[in-house]
């Protein structure tokens, strides 16, 4: 089993089958926000009162430290660290913006792309002999 962690604080946020995530939309509206641990299953479970637009921002935050979980790649972008079931370290970063299918899990070296949309991001196509010039 994946077990997954904030960056900021180290703390677990996957319980049972979920992540667990607090959220922020655009009207500043807060809500935690379930999702999946399975890289490319973008199933979710919020309470039905909070309102979500299909192509809206929602801004990820920890559930224990309240940190932004905004990545340093692209601010559409959020960054959580996966420790994958024989101990390896991997950063998984997934899109920020509602119905956008894209997610990336990187140990550095290697990135898997998941995702109908993950092509947007083209950060991750440039080698590293090159991302230093961008």
């Amino acid at each position: 089993m994946n077990d997954f962690l904030c960056p900021k604080c180290s703390n677990h946020i996957r319980v049972g089958d979920h992540l667990i995530f607090k959220v922020k939309n655009t009207a500043k509206q807060s809500a935690l926000v379930l999702l999946s641990p399975q890289i490319g299953n973008y199933a979710s479970i919020k309470h039905p009162t909070f309102e979500i637009k299909p192509g809206e921002f929602l801004e990820f935050y920890c559930p224990i430290c309240s940190s932004s979980l905004m990545s340093d790649i692209h601010q559409n972008l959020a960054r959580v660290i996966m420790n994958d079931e024989s101990g390896k370290s991997l950063d998984v970063y997934f899109s920020q913006v509602a119905g956008e299918q894209s997610t990336y899990e990187t140990d550095g070296e290697s990135v898997h792309l998941a995702g109908d949309d993950a092509g947007r991001y083209t950060y991750f196509k440039i080698g590293d002999k090159f991302r230093k010039y961008f």
